[in-house]
């Protein structure tokens, strides 16, 4: 899907940025990426030892990371040291991103013009921010706010009192009733006097004939993007934090939590108000019971319950012994 920047950046050279740091070269293209999708010139961060594998492989010119993991990281990608990376790149963020950390409201909303979008269809009370793209045969309902730069594809259908800002969404998907897309997630850093609000400078991509149904939040990425997959259903209630990236053809039922950065694989079924962990991978064609906490990874075609999670099998006979 074609990604969107909704965030202005500010550009600095990567040398204002870190004063007291010597750089050979200074091409920075004032861009922030993970450390999967950064290229030469990017600035990316290395804070969890979970994520090696990545980091022998980026492409970043520059990496934020502690002095132990200074290892992995490929020889001409240019080390900056710090003691707490979450909290410098916050920082960073902030600078560039100078918007990002809270969600202000779109002043730039008014009703749809009838002649630019002909061929959709509106209820009463509808708002659009400047240069939002909405595609034919699509309808939104009453009292729904469709926020600056989104897209939204061919045939869907918004529902009334739905939110939607800093998200792509393609064809045939289904929004229902007073869901929200695209706010900024649960991210600071905790300090004693004022906690650092960390800026969110993602988006929400939403692939082809994804059902949404009522009341779901799915928060935008920090920096990434938040994934929802081809032909994914979303029950009430649904909560999908930041980066959270879930595959096709996924069911999940209502009151699910995802917590931030986790991945979920293709064909996955989880069970009402089950709960996954942050930094997880949860394999493809996984089954996830009801009322479930997933606190560690989850491998390919493994079916899991309880709390925490554990496989079918070992579940039953837990509960078996308990029995006795």
């Amino acid at each position: 899907m074609k990604k969107i920047n909704f965030f202005k950046k500010k550009l600095i050279k990567i040398s204002n940025l870190f004063p007291n740091e010597k750089f050979k070269d200074e091409f920075f293209n004032n861009d922030i990426k993970s450390l999967n999708e950064a290229n030469s010139g990017d600035l990316t961060f290395f804070d969890s030892i979970k994520y090696k594998n990545l980091a022998l492989k980026t492409k970043a010119s520059y990496c934020l990371t502690k002095k132990i993991n200074k290892k992995f990281l490929p020889s001409n990608t240019k080390c900056i040291i710090v003691d707490n990376v979450l909290f410098e790149l916050a920082k960073v963020l902030k600078k560039i991103y100078p918007f990002a950390d809270v969600d202000y409201p779109d002043l730039s909303l008014k009703k749809p013009s009838k002649s630019k979008f002909d061929k959709v269809k509106f209820g009463n009370n509808v708002l659009l921010g400047k240069n939002v793209k909405i595609g034919k045969n699509s309808i939104i309902g009453s009292n729904s706010i469709i926020e600056q730069s989104v897209l939204i594809g061919e045939n869907c259908i918004i529902g009334s009192n739905v939110i939607i800002k800093n998200a792509v969404i393609g064809k045939n998907v289904v929004i229902q009733d007073n869901t929200k897309i695209g706010l900024k997630g649960f991210g600071f850093i905790p300090l004693k006097d004022k906690n650092l609000k960390f800026p969110h400078i993602g988006c929400v991509l939403i692939n082809d004939d994804v059902e949404i149904a009522s009341g779901c939040t799915i928060d935008r990425g920090s920096v990434g993007d938040t994934i929802i997959g081809k032909n994914t259903y979303l029950d009430n209630q649904v909560h999908i934090a930041h980066n959270v990236k879930i595959g096709s053809n996924c069911m999940i039922a209502g009151q699910v939590g995802f917590a931030g950065s986790s991945v979920i694989g293709n064909n996955v079924s989880i069970g009402g108000q089950a709960g996954v962990s942050g930094h997880l991978n949860v394999g493809n064609n996984v089954k996830i019971g009801g009322g479930s906490g997933v606190v560690k990874d989850v491998q390919d075609n493994q079916i899991v319950m309880g709390y925490p999670a554990v496989s079918l099998k070992d579940f039953i006979k837990n509960n078996k012994k308990s029995d006795d």
